[in-house]
């Protein structure tokens, strides 16, 4: 059963920007669904369309099977969205803030006594029971406000860039949450990011968007297969030097497509041994120094700048 499925969806705001523009797309139920996209990309709209905050200029949007724009009270029963900013109460104590929630979705008090409990303990949250909420990181908070949305039991759960500004170990400690909620209470996670290695590590299906409609939707493992040809990686200390030497080979035109991420150049291999013996020897010839030179398998990442760039022409490059 598909739990969201969305046909030529526009949304056009009064100022005449359209939003939305022919959006289809179809999330199945109990999987993680990412939607990725630069900025402007309508990732919010959508969101907001979705989670029943604003109507959709045309199009059909079915949700759990009712239609959006007829059964919008109903579908708000069996959704939760967790925006980018922390909705806990810092006043309240973990257990007022989660008992609070219970009672905003009308939860009998023995149910949500039970429910509570339960999340408390798959959140890791039991150890933080004794201490003010205000003095928890931002790590600890986002995971209470995850778990107070799960009291009502969402059969969908929006999560809106859940990890933004956390470190490794909590971005890691979230992947692990939103894997349990997925995985142990069969709910279907619609996931907005920036991170594509987290959206690599978490998907079950990606939806790659750009001004308003889908450009592709696929698995993570099939999305790597739409850039045929290798990548050239060539890899520095630090990134300082990495621009350096892209500037050079930028001036050389012996590569396309080239940029720089972290400490490393990374362009299209094109002929993979010609490739590799031009640009080693160029960099040789010139005196530039680098830690390794390696032709690699595409990653999502590179799928997504090649996407993102040439839009609905990818098929000159499939």
């Amino acid at each position: 059963m598909s739990a969201i499925v969305i046909d030529k969806l526009v949304k056009q705001y009064k100022n005449g920007v359209r939003a939305l523009d022919d959006l289809s797309l179809k999330v199945d139920s109990g999987e993680i669904f990412s939607l990725l996209g630069p900025n402007g990309a309508g990732k919010s709209s959508l969101i907001n369309i979705l989670t029943t905050l604003y109507k959709p200029t045309s199009g059909t949007v079915t949700i759990l099977g009712k239609d959006l724009c007829k059964d919008p009270a109903w579908i708000r029963t069996q959704i939760a969205c967790v925006s980018q900013r922390v909705s806990i109460d810092d006043h309240l104590s973990l257990m007022e803030n989660m008992i609070f929630q219970s009672r905003l979705y009308k939860v009998d008090n023995v149910t949500a006594k039970k429910r509570i409990n339960i999340l408390i303990d798959s959140f890791g949250l039991s150890k933080y029971l004794k201490y003010p909420v205000a003095s928890y990181s931002g790590g600890v908070k986002r995971r209470l406000d995850i778990a107070m949305n799960m009291v009502s039991m969402p059969k969908i759960l929006f999560l809106d860039e859940p990890t933004v500004g956390m470190d490794v170990a909590s971005r890691k400690s979230m992947w692990e949450i939103m894997q349990k909620i997925r995985n142990d209470f069969k709910t279907t996670i619609f996931l907005t990011t920036h991170y594509l290695d987290e959206a690599d590590q978490l998907s079950d299906t990606i939806c790659i968007m750009k001004e308003g409609h889908e450009l592709v939707q696929e698995t993570p493992g099939n999305l790597k297969q739409y850039i045929r040809q290798n990548i050239l990686r060539i890899g520095f200390s630090e990134k300082k030097k990495a621009e350096e030497c892209a500037d050079v080979l930028a001036k050389e035109h012996i590569l396309t497509s080239i940029n720089v991420r972290e400490c490393s150049i990374f362009a299209d291999a094109g002929d993979n041994r010609k490739t590799f013996e031009n640009v080693n020897k160029r960099l040789l010839e010139k005196s530039v120094s680098f830690d390794v030179i390696e032709i690699v398998q595409p990653s999502l990442e590179d799928v997504f700048l090649k996407l993102t760039e040439y839009g609905e022409e990818v098929n000159k490059w499939r």
